[in-house]
């Protein structure tokens, strides 16, 4: 049986360190593509993206009429080879100091999202550098995870202390009550984007109506 969600779990889950409420879902179709992967483990990113866009009851397009794609994956060895890549540095600005931060701290991992006017996610580029840490991750735990991390805007201490998947008889799933809170953050009565941590509280009572 899953962990209820109090309104205050759900607060937290979009309460950033400073202190400030911060909500977004995607407000356009996803149009992926990965980089750096072989055509396996593609395979296994794009049915983990699938299956966490069906359960939030969004949409996925083969491209962005704006953008092209709006959901970049990268995987690679070390950061310096992140500058390296054509055209990023126009996508991603201060490219260059953000790759000294990250190797300063010596971090595995970073996302980045941008919005739309009306503060739903426009697109967010995702970073993987497949250290020991990472490398020891099955394909399909480590696509789950970062798909889910992805799919809204949570708070940057979200799961720090713990994993939004769990172990079911032998299979990692995403746990029960984020998943709850995941559908409810779509449901067309939510906005796209909310900053005041009221909005906390609307998402617990969807999750109060749909058990």
């Amino acid at each position: 049986m899953a962990d209820a969600l109090t309104a205050r779990d759900v607060e937290a889950l979009f309460t950033r360190a400073d202190g400030s409420y911060a909500f977004a879902r995607w407000g356009r179709p996803i149009a992926p593509v990965v980089f750096g992967v072989e055509e396996d483990t593609l395979t296994v990113i794009k049915g983990a993206l699938e299956a966490v866009v069906a359960l939030a009851g969004h949409r996925m397009a083969e491209t962005d009429p704006e953008l092209g794609a709006n959901l970049m994956v990268f995987f690679f060895r070390e950061w310096d080879e992140l500058p390296e890549v054509p055209n990023l540095d126009r996508l991603v600005p201060d490219l260059v100091p953000l790759v000294a931060k990250l190797k300063a701290v010596e971090a595995n991992q970073y996302r980045i999202f941008r919005f739309d006017p009306d503060g739903g996610i426009k697109a967010s580029f995702v970073f993987l550098r497949m250290d020991a840490a990472l490398s020891a991750v099955s394909a399909d735990v480590l696509a789950l995870s970062q798909v889910v991390q992805t799919i809204l805007l949570w708070s940057d201490r979200a799961f720090r202390d713990r994993s939004p998947l769990a172990v079911l008889e032998g299979r990692t799933i995403l746990r029960p009550e984020i998943a709850g809170l995941i559908r409810a953050a779509y449901d067309p009565v939510m906005p796209v984007a909310a900053r005041d941590p009221s909005h906390a509280l609307r998402l617990q009572a969807r999750l109060r109506a749909a058990q």
